[in-house]
């Protein structure tokens, strides 16, 4: 059958769409966007787009300054390109981005992109509150040459605030022994935060080297193109000209009316489309050097459009497999940047594009974007921020709230109130306990009676993911690349075994990103908690618990989140070799799926 396309312009993305009902009703939403004006709406700030309440519309009237970022941040640049110069000169030579989810994984994005630009600073991300992760994050850094940028848009984010206590420490420590007694930890730090009680909430606000102040308008995960990126962006000697250049051209483009020929909208229509009509696994497939713009599409969608019941979920960082392991649930983007090294092959040896074109033979729908280079990555934000805002309306959904992110973090102050007050936390439900790994249930697990086996009680949980189930993985241990490594090959384990969509994350990352969609999105989650002991615990100034018992916390916090809304949740606890315990848990998933 030959393709039957919508007819979108050439620089919006080329689609392969097979079916011809899903074709025309990709056609019938863009006409619809066209009757009802949706483009001029969203430009205008018009609330009703997404919501006939008028108190809702306001608050999204108050959350839309993203789409003036590119030009209001192109009058900052040349003190941008000033800051990022004086830290250089001022012999800084690695920087500590302290922040969370909407302030943590834009500037993750660029430092992996661009962390070739010789004779600037290496730029690295800190969002894990496992103790392990906090040490290697300054493995190697000197203090006193290292600048500290605590993000945190509310200026309360737990984890950003530890980060910098931890981080005040470290330096106080370092200009001691250099007998440097004079300065302080705070002329090594700077902020980047929302102006008043944001700002005040942050410790030693007022005496930091410099504290940028973004518009309050602008949610956390709309704000790769404010300081939030930018200013990390100034310190790797990214050209700033450029970079938002690349924005203002895409956003000029999202101008257009008519959404067939309007690069954000076409996309916006065709996702919320598509996943109206089951194919709401929204899988990246991204040359490895642009591989990391997935993680900050992944909190974008989840967190935006799951919600109410519904939502896309994204699928990042999965393992290439042969076309038969994939579901009828799927849609698959390729992301392509011109020159690079591609995505590994499938394990019967097709590239990725060879892939893709037997999946939209099959009748996946396939969609195609190509960068000419990493400058085009802000372009991409602007386009994936518009596609999301215009999901929202197909999906009758308001993609700038995020009403369930709330409870895991409520859950992780009572655990942490407790912690305190007892001493220790809730002794856990053991369903069975060999090879170094404890499995741990939720309630309905432990209604119900196993063979206490390991494999036994994986493959009973198995059981309990939905046909259109999402089996998540989430991982509260330090990252790294064998770890990663090893839940990849897990995903593949359980992806070729069951035809289901895999995620995984490391928390409390993901409690950021995809945590909303786990909880307010449609009920078809299926998850696997991995945790570990902490053989090197380290402390948090001034708090009345470490990070090793904060990251726990945040576990059991989530867990309980999960189990509250009667989703299927299974931890596994690792014990003190992490990697060992991941061996383990591998060979006992591969028993269970025999």
């Amino acid at each position: 059958m030959a393709d039957t396309l919508p007819t979108f312009a050439p620089d919006a993305l080329d689609a392969r769409i097979h079916d011809p009902a899903l074709a025309q009703a990709i056609e019938a939403a863009l006409r619809r966007a066209d009757d009802e004006h949706w483009v001029g709406r969203l430009h205008d700030r018009d609330g009703t787009l997404w919501s006939g309440d008028q108190e809702v519309q306001a608050k999204i009237g108050n959350r839309l300054g993203w789409l003036d970022a590119p030009r209001d941040f192109g009058e900052q640049v040349p003190a941008l390109e000033a800051f990022g110069e004086g830290i250089r000169g001022a012999g800084f030579t690695a920087a500590l981005v302290a922040g969370m989810g909407g302030s943590s994984l834009a500037p993750d994005v660029l430092a992996d992109a661009f962390r070739d630009i010789a004779d600037w600073l290496a730029v690295r991300v800190l969002d894990s509150t496992d103790p392990a992760a906090v040490q290697a994050a300054w493995d190697g850094l000197d203090p006193l040459a290292t600048l500290v940028i605590v993000a945190t848009k509310s200026g309360t984010t737990t984890e950003s605030l530890a980060f910098q206590a931890d981080a005040w420490a470290r330096i106080h420590v370092a200009l001691r022994a250099a007998g440097e007694r004079r300065e302080s930890p705070a002329d090594l730090m700077v902020a980047i935060t929302d102006p008043g009680r944001s700002l005040e909430a942050i410790p030693h606000h007022d005496g930091l080297r410099e504290v940028f102040l973004n518009p309050e308008d602008v949610g956390g995960r709309y704000s790769a193109l404010t300081y939030v990126g930018l200013v990390p962006a100034s310190l790797l000697g990214i050209d700033l000209d450029s970079f938002l250049a690349s924005a203002l051209a895409m956003l000029a483009r999202t101008h257009v009316t008519q959404a067939a020929a309007n690069p954000g909208a076409a996309l916006g229509v065709t996702l919320g489309v598509l996943a109206r009509a089951g194919r709401d696994k929204l899988t990246i497939v991204a040359d490895p050097a642009v591989a990391r713009f997935g993680a900050w599409l992944e909190q974008l969608i989840a967190e935006s459009t799951g919600k109410l019941g519904v939502g896309i979920v994204p699928i990042a960082g999965e393992p290439l497999g042969n076309a038969a392991s994939y579901g009828p649930d799927r849609v698959f983007v390729r992301l392509a940047l011109e020159g690079a090294t591609p995505p590994a092959p499938t394990p019967d040896g097709a590239s990725a594009d060879e892939l893709l074109d037997a999946l939209a033979a099959a009748g996946h729908p396939v969609l195609r974007i190509g960068l000419t280079d990493p400058i085009d990555l802000a372009a991409e934000f602007i386009r994936w921020e518009v596609a999301t805002a215009i999901a929202g309306v197909v999906l009758e959904i308001n993609p700038f709230d995020e009403p369930n992110v709330t409870e895991s973090k409520e859950n992780t102050k009572r655990v942490l109130a407790d912690l305190e007050r007892t001493g220790a936390f809730p002794a856990p439900a053991v369903l069975a306990q060999a090879a170094g790994l404890i499995l741990i249930g939720d309630a309905n697990l432990r209604l119900s009676k196993g063979d206490g086996t390991l494999a036994g009680e994986l493959r009973r949980h198995l059981a309990r993911a939905r046909p259109n189930a999402y089996l998540a993985l989430q991982a509260f241990v330090a990252p790294s690349p064998a770890r990663a490594d090893a839940l990849d090959r897990m995903r593949g384990l359980l992806r070729d075994a069951t035809g289901r969509a895999t995620t995984s994350g490391f928390g409390p990352r993901y409690l950021h990103s995809t945590g909303q969609l786990h909880k307010g999105g449609a009920p078809i989650g299926w998850f696997l908690q991995l945790t570990a002991d902490h053989p090197a615990d380290v402390e948090i100034p001034g708090h009345p618990f470490s990070f090793g018992q904060l990251v726990d916390a945040q576990a059991l916090g989530d867990f309980e989140a999960l189990e509250a809304h009667d989703l299927p949740v299974l931890r596994v606890h690792l014990g003190a070799d992490v990697d060992a315990g991941l061996a383990a848990l591998e060979r006992t998933l591969r028993e269970a799926l025999a």
